[in-house]
């Protein structure tokens, strides 16, 4: 056998390796996309949770005012220019605030949506807005420690989920340990180029080892009804489509998630 045909023959072994490689990658997308979709349904029953419990107290507060209205008008016969004019402004205001929240679980189920820069601070804001009265009636104090309003790269819905997932989990540990005063902090800060977020609760720790199975798929501990792929999506978001890093931790009283991804 000449080196011609030497060359030709381990040409034609590239090629058909590099069509294997080419048939397996997009095979590892579609499985990621399937995933990804799992993961979004998985959320999905959750959000409605998020969006009644956020709904309610906004729905009863228009109710009052319009309790009161008719109480002045059955009462007095009447009701002042000025007295309709303030109940027609906090109604606005409780609308606006009901037209807010709709677009953030819109935007959030949002698919295919493109990279973009943005502030890490406007993720942590629509998260808050999406799980703050689900945590409130569980009567879990949330606190968001700023340090520094870095940006990062990425699709911001995706981040968001991340957050969302972690924020869930804290919950659920601290309500699966029946917890008095359960308490969840998100930390933003800056650290060697990288914005990171912790996430810390008073749930009493992960009790696994070792402790980075909570990352493995359909993984799930203690939570009846899970699916286990909130942390394992939240770790393939971060680390395959950020090139970022997630890690977990136990700390004193509970769980450390911290989230880094580079400026």
């Amino acid at each position: 056998m000449n080196q011609d045909q030497q060359i030709m023959i381990l040409e034609d072994k590239i090629n058909r390796l590099e069509k294997e490689l080419d048939k397996y990658t997009k095979e590892d997308k579609i499985k990621d996309d399937i995933l990804i979709q799992q993961s979004k349904m998985a959320a999905m029953g959750e959000m409605i949770e998020n969006i009644a419990h956020q709904y309610r107290q906004p729905l009863m507060e228009i109710s009052t005012l319009l309790i009161n209205i008719e109480a002045k008008i059955k009462l007095f016969g009447s009701i002042s220019n000025d007295e309709t004019l303030e109940m027609i402004d906090k109604s606005n205001f409780v609308l606006k605030y009901l037209s807010q929240t709709i677009d953030d679980f819109r935007n959030f189920f949002t698919l295919n949506k493109p990279k973009e820069h943005f502030a890490v601070t406007e993720a942590i804001t629509t998260c808050v807005n999406i799980m703050k009265n689900t945590l409130l009636n569980e009567n879990i104090k949330l606190n968001i420690i700023i340090k520094e309003n870095c940006k990062i790269y990425g699709v911001k819905n995706e981040y968001i989920q991340v957050i969302i997932n972690i924020v869930s989990n804290a919950k659920d540990s601290i309500v699966l340990n029946k917890i008095q005063n359960g308490q969840i902090d998100i930390k933003l800060y800056e650290k060697n180029n990288s914005c990171i977020v912790e996430i810390l609760d008073n749930g009493g720790g992960i009790e696994i080892n070792p402790i980075e199975k909570v990352f493995e798929p359909f993984f799930t501990y203690k939570k009846q009804n899970g699916t286990g792929i909130g942390l394992f999506m939240s770790k393939l978001i971060v680390e395959k489509n950020m090139d970022g890093v997630l890690e977990v931790s136990n700390q004193q009283n509970g769980a450390c998630f911290k989230v880094k991804i580079l400026k």
